[in-house]
């Protein structure tokens, strides 16, 4: 029987999910319903427990089995999790792209793959580290952001939003100019390394070194390795990312959307004068994006 809260890993994952990762494991007849669920998800949750039978060609009890080995209390339950389940798109096992895939299936299908993994990310995310993480940005005097690859443009994204952090933020992109800013670390600053395999020796030596100095470190990583041991925060941001060709790069998103958690959270622990500077600043933005600055000149007076 599939855990009802349980993905496999100890955390709780979606019913399209559980049936996808343990439709080998059921019964031949309740691995025929099964199929039907993943085909056509949305349709099923519109179905009897008659015309669920019907369209898997199997006995009434059966469906009543396969309800029960997925973890549900009646097919009640079952249509109800299959809803929730629907509205995060079809589970990333289900999404594999192919070279003959035309351009509405592979828009739906990464689609389908980023929904489902940022579900997944956030499921597996353990809220404790990032708020130890959200504690020392919001004490830092300086943050600086390390990362290489796909992970230096998450560096560059969090650069940008300083004005939410509210204090000098830098994200070096080059090797030797991240090093020599850990150099120049202090107990003030914070250092968030970012690499996804968590092992790339540059951004190892930038953390090692930034310790050295008394800085702060955070590391925001895809598994257990050695850059979580490394950093005094490990945040470990957990994707489904893997090395198909077809696949998209889904463990950057996940990593934007984490520094935008960060961004966000110290912005509301900040003063409320500081707030109402951030509104202005970005009123102020957004009037010389449209070529009107001088109807702003009133915010300095």
């Amino acid at each position: 029987m599939i855990n009802a809260s349980q993905d496999g890993s100890g955390n709780p994952g979606s019913l399209l999910s559980r049936i996808a990762a343990d439709i080998d494991r059921l019964r031949p007849s309740e691995a025929k319903v099964a199929r039907v669920v993943l085909d056509n998800p949305s349709a099923v949750v519109g179905m009897t427990f008659a015309e669920l039978a019907n369209a898997a060609g199997v006995s009434e009890p059966t469906i009543m089995r396969f309800t029960n080995a997925v973890g549900c209390d009646g097919f009640h339950q079952f249509r109800i999790e299959l809803a929730q389940s629907v509205v995060l798109g079809i589970p990333a096992t289900q999404s594999a792209i192919e070279s003959g895939d035309d351009v509405p299936t592979t828009i739906s299908k990464i689609f389908d793959y980023s929904i489902s993994s940022l579900d997944h990310t956030r499921r597996h995310l353990d809220a404790g580290r990032v708020a130890a993480a959200i504690d020392a940005l919001v004490e830092a005097r300086n943050i600086i952001f390390v990362g290489l690859g796909a992970s230096g443009i998450v560096a560059l994204d969090a650069e940008q939003k300083f004005p939410l952090f509210g204090k000098p933020v830098s994200a070096p992109i080059d090797h030797h100019q991240q090093f020599l800013a850990a150099s120049m670390a202090d107990p003030s600053t914070v250092v968030v390394a970012i690499s996804n395999v968590g092992r790339t020796r540059s951004i190892l030596d930038v953390v090692h070194r930034a310790r050295e100095r008394g800085a702060a470190t955070i590391g925001i990583t895809g598994g257990a390795a050695e850059l979580a041991s490394a950093v005094d925060v490990p945040i470990i941001v957990e994707s489904l990312d893997n090395t198909d060709l077809f696949t998209p790069t889904i463990s950057r998103l996940a990593q934007l959307v984490v520094i935008d958690v960060l961004a966000t959270s110290v912005m509301l622990r900040r003063d409320p004068a500081d707030l109402e500077w951030l509104q202005t600043t970005k009123r102020r933005l957004s009037l010389m994006r449209s070529g009107r600055l001088d109807e702003a000149e009133g915010d300095d007076a």
